[in-house]
């Protein structure tokens, strides 16, 4: 029996397109069910729908407070869509929502997300900005289960990388997304293997 992946995204796609790659290569030990999406024309859709991937997108007509009842009817229905995939773990790749009390009742214990930095540090949407400011000399990548919080969640995996005196955001943040891919296709195929048991 496959052990079912729903990826969520938001953005270009670079983390979907490292299991894509893993998948065709042959080594990646899971089934990508469906990629869905918060922004409905995404280039991270184009590459699912481009490898042949269920795609769905569930636009958010506006910023939405946490918590208010709009959200958790968007949460809700979002719930719903990834459930239809019947996943047994949903990857937060480049998602760039909070989920809310409907998704986690649904699907806690099997959402992971990765973080370029080394959680606990720098957490947040700037965490590659934040770490330059602050002046640190390594940084690097996680790869953790969602909970409540921002970026709070128990961590599976990190690894540094270093921060070049030269660097800039996009310099450092380009290396911390290769160690992140690489990541993330490891995690996804130790839990496969950790399911199949």
């Amino acid at each position: 029996m496959s052990y079912r992946v729903v990826v969520l995204v938001s953005g270009s796609g670079t983390l979907l397109q490292a299991l894509v790659d893993a998948r065709e290569a042959g080594e990646l030990g899971a089934e990508l069910v469906a990629v869905g999406s918060d922004v409905a024309d995404c280039r991270a859709l184009e590459r699912a729908a481009e490898a042949g991937i269920a795609c769905f997108a569930h636009p958010m007509p506006r910023l939405l407070r946490r918590g208010s009842q709009e959200r958790l009817d968007w949460d809700a229905q979002l719930a719903d869509l990834v459930d239809a995939h019947r996943p047994d773990l949903v990857v937060s790749a480049g998602f760039m929502k909070l989920f809310d009390r409907p998704f986690m009742d649904r699907f806690a214990g099997r959402i992971i997300n990765t973080h370029p930095a080394l959680l606990p540090a720098f957490p947040g949407a700037h965490a590659v900005r934040d770490a330059l400011a602050a002046g640190a000399t390594e940084t690097g990548a996680s790869i953790f289960w969602v909970n409540d919080g921002v970026d709070t969640g128990e961590l599976i995996t990190q690894q540094a990388v270093p921060v070049h005196p030269e660097d800039d955001e996009d310099s450092l943040h380009q290396r911390i997304k290769v160690v992140e891919r690489r990541l993330l296709v490891d995690v996804v195929n130790d839990l496969s293997v950790q399911a199949a048991r």
